[in-house]
């Protein structure tokens, strides 16, 4: 057994010394606590273009001599390029555990020393959850053994996260000595990253500032997941979560930490629920027939008497489950995370979608006026929004070109 599997197979015992059920309940309960956050006024469209600080995410430098052949045995993309030398270029990608459950989703950006960060040694910055820092950090010491690599926190003040659209335009922001630029592969039209590498500083851009709020909203239009939030840690799994289809996994790679399971699933499974955006409305409202973000949906009626209490997406405990409005039967799926009146689910593709999966000859189960319902809370106070997922283009494209 290699180094980095007797290090898999340590972790995974040792994760069974807690209860499981105890496991979840903590887990559910920190989500619900994270995601049910107090009433508020959604925040306004997000603009058509933009920039925004993303202070969720944060920044962990992995250098060394070592740090490509380490890397490239823990993360589900491919460090080198074509030629067998380091890429030079930034991806997106994700660290499994032992099972295959993704732990972290993470963008890479390869830097050489001198290139203004406090490292000597060249090497790669690791964006991830900020508030995963420390689980990522303890992750990657797992796994390095004797490699020659230095793990080191990049504080915010040392280089900061931004993202950067403009939906009117040809627009391509340029790196420069202080910043990097990765256009984000995960979805068509989703904008750049921006890496500024001193923190303290203002991207350059000729564009408006905008917050983080508006940048979430167009992450959930684009059916986007990012963060544990919404790819549940040590649960979710790479290609339910649409890690393939956002260009996060190389199947043509050597062996890394989890890619038993994800190899087998892409070739021999078939993948029946997918992370989708999806549109939350009143139970007395007929579906909409189109994703848009409306700040002022849904909503009770105020004049009522006694007064209906305004619900919104992010009123939504994580993992609420999805029913089937005015019907019984099995979960078609789960909610994740949303503002305003869009968000994310794990969706059931053959209750929610018109999506056909390999093998099947219809959408076994799902028909046109199916509804769907969510409800939470207790049960003389229980709250529910109805909600409807759909299928993105660049999503259905992918789809119907991996069952090819």
């Amino acid at each position: 057994m290699s180094a980095v599997a007797k290090r898999a197979f340590g972790a995974r015992a040792s994760s069974r010394a807690v209860c499981p059920s105890c496991r979840r309940q903590q887990r559910q309960q920190h989500r619900t606590f994270a995601n049910a956050r107090s009433p508020a006024s959604p925040p306004p469209k997000p603009p058509s273009s933009g920039f925004a600080a993303l202070p969720s995410r944060q920044l962990l430098a992995v250098s060394g001599p070592d740090a490509p052949k380490f890397l490239q045995g823990i993360i589900t993309a491919n460090v080198a390029q074509p030629d067998g030398l380091p890429r030079t270029d930034g991806f997106y990608t994700g660290f499994l555990n032992a099972t295959g459950r993704v732990v972290h989703d993470v963008f890479i950006y390869p830097f050489s020393s001198g290139s203004g960060l406090p490292v000597e040694d060249n090497g790669f910055l690791i964006e991830a959850d900020a508030s995963q820092m420390g689980r990522l950090a303890k992750y990657i010491k797992r796994y390095k053994l004797r490699a020659k690599v230095a793990v080191r926190n990049i504080t915010p003040d040392e280089a900061s996260v931004w993202h950067a659209w403009d939906d009117t335009a040809s627009f391509s922001p340029q790196a420069s000595e202080s910043s990097m630029v990765l256009q984000d592969p995960r979805a068509p039209g989703l904008g750049h990253r921006v890496i500024q590498l001193d923190g303290t500083k203002t991207p350059g851009l000729d564009l408006e500032q905008s917050n983080e709020d508006a940048y979430t909203i167009r992450r959930y239009l684009n059916g986007v997941p990012e963060g544990q939030d919404e790819i549940i840690r040590e649960q979710a799994l790479p290609l339910e979560s649409n890690m393939e289809l956002m260009n996060g996994i190389d199947f043509h790679k050597g062996c890394y930490v989890g890619q038993e399971l994800t190899i087998r699933t892409k070739h021999r499974g078939v993948v029946r629920k997918r992370i989708l955006p999806c549109m939350v409305y009143s139970r007395d409202k007929a579906a909409p027939q189109s994703l848009l973000y409306e700040p002022g949906e849904p909503e009770g009626s105020p004049s009522s008497d006694p007064p209906v209490e305004r619900l919104t997406a992010d009123m939504i405990p994580g993992e609420t489950s999805i029913g089937r409005f005015g019907k019984r039967g099995r979960s078609a799926g789960k909610w994740l995370a949303g503002i305003g009146n869009v968000g994310l689910g794990l969706c059931r593709l053959e209750i929610m979608t018109d999506v056909v999966l390999p093998g099947e000859q219809a959408a076994a189960t799902f028909t046109p006026d199916n509804e769907f319902v969510l409800e939470w809370g207790e049960e003389e106070s229980k709250s529910s929004l109805k909600v409807k997922a759909f299928v993105p283009g660049w999503l259905r494209r992918g789809l119907d070109g991996s069952q090819q």
